[in-house]
């Protein structure tokens, strides 16, 4: 320090937490110069330069180039700054809002395919399952040869505008009414539905029949009718509707036709009359 009010390049730096290259490429582009230069060419700073720095810091904080910061603070005025202020907060709070989604998209994602790592695939069980959130599109129209890839882009469509503020979270399942089921018609679902933290529907809580197969997405094979004698040889009997879905499929599978379907069929204990 030459005295007590201006720094070498090299103290500056230190001061500052910066590096002395950093302070030659800020004076290079005529973001930040030095206060004066000796007859050496020797550069030197001033305390009051600290504050430019921090200034140069904060703006670069907010995600502000180099060239933004240097037209800021040739021009700034408490006015100017508290705008730019303002919009940089707002593009903030947005980016918090979409991580904020990302990690419900990716908690749902491992919470689908955790628990299905383990499973015994030959295996049909009753479990008692808790109440889960979902996000449930309408009833599928397959009028006039109408297909499930049809239904499935109005359910997108449908999602889109109702739910703006909700992201269509990865994947889509099947839900099959009672009725269905029961006529032995498991071919295009009722109604396309996905998990979300967000959802206003629920699955709900209660006893379900739990069933798996490997296939591709539509391939169920003879789960359904093996699933219905299940639940009738323990003593059960259908009460509500059966969900559908793919917990391992291409998101972690790579062969198309190995993807593992899950299937939970409401149950209750049989009624005697």
């Amino acid at each position: 320090m030459i005295d007590d009010n201006f720094f070498s390049i090299s103290e500056f730096a230190e001061f500052s937490r910066t590096t002395r290259d950093t302070l030659l490429y800020y004076d290079k582009i005529g973001l930040l110069s030095p206060a004066f230069r000796k007859d050496n060419n020797y550069r030197y700073y001033s305390i009051g330069q600290l504050a430019v720095i921090n200034l140069i810091r904060t703006y670069q904080a907010l995600g502000m180039s180099l060239d933004q910061i240097k037209d800021l603070k040739d021009e700034r005025t408490p006015e100017l700054v508290s705008e730019t202020l303002t919009a940089h907060i707002e593009e903030i709070e947005k980016k918090i809002d979409y991580w904020v989604r990302a990690r419900k998209l990716l908690i749902t994602l491992d919470k689908t395919i955790r628990p299905a790592l383990n499973v015994d695939e030959e295996s049909i069980t009753i479990q008692k399952l808790p109440a889960e959130a979902i996000v449930l599109g309408d009833l599928n129209d397959y009028s006039r040869d109408k297909t499930d890839y049809d239904a499935l882009h109005t359910f997108y469509h449908f999602m889109t505008e109702k739910y703006p503020d909700i992201d269509l979270n990865y994947s889509v399942w099947g839900l099959f009414s009672e009725e269905r089921i029961k006529k032995g018609d498991w071919i295009w679902p009722d109604h396309f539905y996905f998990y979300n933290p967000d959802g206003k529907d629920r699955r709900p809580a209660g006893f379900y029949a739990v069933g798996y197969t490997r296939g591709g997405y539509g391939e169920s094979g003879d789960l359904y009718q093996r699933m219905i004698e299940y639940i009738d040889e323990k003593g059960y009997e259908i009460c509500g509707d059966a969900y559908e879905e793919y917990p391992l499929n291409e998101v972690c599978v790579q062969e198309a036709g190995q993807y593992l379907m899950r299937v939970m069929i409401m149950v209750r204990e049989k009624q005697t009359s």
